[in-house]
């Protein structure tokens, strides 16, 4: 591929600057490297002037969300809070730009949750980053959703967020002019460590406790998969062909803790991120949470988080 490739990025205030600069910054090193003009871009606001990011850094825009160009590709990149925001200009336009252009539209950090919004990503894989997981699944169950740092075999790219871009570049600058290319980029940002798409996000809770043992981990995918039913311990024991007390004393030794109480804190949190990133009701969280009735779920959360379940949601307003 020799013509130059037009990307534009859609930034919706409150974007990431982390993702941002991950996403253009390899393309900028990939025409100094090769001493040809490879890539441009150019940035779409809402109000066709600026953008601003979370930390506050101003974006001039070239282009309105309204009038957004021919391109090659277009990512739509945002941050905190885009739940709550009016999407429905950038929406349209992107899909007047699916129906009729050429680009290629994808999704950078929680910019997914705009296109799942919108109905691009209905039954495919998509990533978002790892805080926003437990309220995507509620909210756009039609969307495959995976923890991979990026997903790019689909009509519509997405990536994770973070550093996770920078992944999704470099493999771009592989597909479009060869891996040596993309090599060369990443040594000139000093990252060595390139992630291929199936990459998890979160580093695994094994490499985290220095963990090595397969019961545990395999208990723990058990109790990952199943927080709207939870599935007792001497169950789960039973399913890995070991004895309750045998999986007490690996929860124990690893993770201080019991399987009962790390499984009622894996499904605390769930509910944590659920109040905090959704609209849904408080019975709906207990239920999804895998509560029989909301006045336990009241109680077993305040005394976990100091705040009811009520109390948590009130502190959005």
């Amino acid at each position: 591929m020799t013509a130059t490739q037009h990307f534009v990025f859609a930034l919706v205030d409150d974007f990431t600057h982390i993702a941002f600069a991950c996403a253009v910054d390899p393309l900028r090193i990939a025409n100094l490297i090769s001493g040809k003009p490879l890539y441009r871009w150019s940035y779409a606001s809402l109000d066709g002037e600026t953008a601003q990011s979370s930390d506050d850094t101003i974006i001039r825009a070239h282009h309105r969300f309204d009038a957004l160009p021919e391109c090659d590709r277009l990512f739509v990149l945002s941050g905190i809070g885009m739940q709550s925001g009016d999407h429905s200009v950038l929406v349209t336009a992107l899909r007047r730009m699916d129906r009729h252009g050429n680009a290629k539209i994808g999704a950078l950090c929680s910019g997914a949750w705009i296109l799942a919004k919108g109905g691009f990503l209905n039954g495919s894989e998509a990533a978002i980053h790892w805080e926003y997981h437990d309220a995507f699944m509620e909210e756009f169950p039609e969307v495959h959703l995976v923890r991979n740092v990026f997903v790019s075999d689909v009509r519509h790219i997405t990536a994770s967020g973070g550093t996770a871009t920078a992944d999704l570049m470099l493999h771009l600058i592989a597909r479009d002019h060869g891996l040596d290319l993309s090599v060369a980029v990443a040594d000139q940002m000093v990252y060595n460590a390139v992630r291929e798409a199936t990459a998890a996000q979160k580093v695994s809770l094994q490499s985290r406790n220095g963990m090595r043992n397969r019961h545990l981990a395999s208990a723990l995918e058990i109790m990952t998969a199943n927080l709207e039913d939870p599935i007792p311990p001497s169950k789960i024991a039973r399913t890995l062909g070991i004895s309750t007390r045998q999986l007490e004393r690996l929860f124990g030794k690893y993770l201080n803790t019991s399987p009962k109480k790390y499984y009622m804190e894996m499904r605390l949190e769930r509910a944590r991120h659920l109040l905090v990133q959704t609209e849904m009701s408080v019975i709906d969280v207990a239920t999804a949470c895998g509560f029989d009735t909301p006045g336990h779920f009241a109680r077993v959360y305040r005394t976990a988080f100091g705040v009811t379940p009520m109390m948590q949601r009130g502190r959005l307003d």
